[in-house]
């Protein structure tokens, strides 16, 4: 059994010796002066020596409330400092993801709510950010579709979620002219139409390029008329369902798969596999493909 001095006691002592006074510790602790005065005369009791000195109308510590107070006070900020840690720890408990804000925006969050009835106690935390720039997060789980810059050690740890399958969109009206129109692509993956070149003979957008670096931009891009985005179809189902863009050309399957990145040197949540099988399964539901 541990022997402590009553804590309640204590915290009144470290707020009277920080404050030298005990009408401001009342204030702070919401306490009466006469319930700070017990306090005191308890932990004066229990130590066995006066902590006090009188200073005119006033207090101060005397050698032994010195001592106490040095251990105290460092104790206290210890114990608020790691409560601090412990507190937003909690708050921020579940498993932490790191993918595009476009994929994130436009299949990740809209298919959350699957992913909560069946596992109402998990609960995700996202960081939504480009491309080039989602290892640094600090997340549990990294989703991205080309790992090609990524260390070979990264690359073999890697989960194979989805196949992933890139077509070129436009606008019905820009459609006629679009082989000789402006080619929209992203700052990050400028080699997909490099590999859509490689696998389709005909030529689209040889009239220029323009990127952007999200590829939400890309494709409002292109429902703005200004040219030809070579996108992931899941992310465009809507507008194709519409009839706001077109992909007269069709998809092609890219080399490259949609891919989790579990982090690596640290333990990581329990619940990292059973997002996971479930991103598996609902990526490939339906056998539609997707890109981040």
């Amino acid at each position: 059994m541990r022997s402590l001095p009553p804590l309640s006691a204590l915290r009144a002592f470290e707020s009277t010796a920080r404050n030298q006074s005990v009408t401001k510790t009342a204030d702070e602790l919401c306490r009466t002066h006469g319930a700070v005065s017990r306090q005191l005369k308890l932990l004066q009791s229990h130590i066995g020596a006066p902590l006090f000195s009188r200073d005119g109308t006033g207090i101060r510590l005397n050698q032994t409330g010195h001592a106490l107070y040095l251990l105290a006070s460092s104790v206290f900020e210890q114990l608020e400092h790691g409560y601090a840690r412990v507190r937003d720890q909690a708050r921020q408990s579940g498993l932490h993801v790191a993918c595009s804000a476009t994929f994130a925006m436009r299949w990740l969050v809209p298919n959350l709510a699957d992913f909560y009835r069946a596992q109402p106690d998990i609960r995700i935390r996202l960081s939504m950010t480009s491309a080039r720039e989602i290892r640094t997060e600090g997340a549990d789980l990294v989703i991205a579709w080309d790992l090609t810059s990524y260390p070979e050690s990264d690359r073999e740890r890697a989960i194979r979620l989805a196949h992933v399958a890139f077509g070129p969109v436009c606008l019905p009206a820009y459609a006629a002219s679009a082989r000789h129109g402006i080619r929209i692509a992203h700052e990050f993956t400028t080699n997909a139409w490099a590999h859509w070149d490689r696998q389709n003979a005909e030529r689209i957008g040889d009239g220029g390029e323009i990127s952007f670096p999200h590829t939400h931009l890309c494709i409002e891009a292109a429902l703005s008329g200004l040219g030809v985005a070579l996108v992931e179809k899941r992310l465009v189902r809507k507008e194709l369902s519409e009839g706001q863009l077109i992909a007269p050309w069709g998809f092609a399957e890219l080399p490259f798969g949609l891919m989790a990145l579990p982090a690596a040197g640290r333990s990581l949540p329990a619940e990292l596999d059973t997002f996971t099988a479930w991103l598996r399964a609902r990526l490939e539901d339906g056998n539609e493909s997707c890109a981040s």
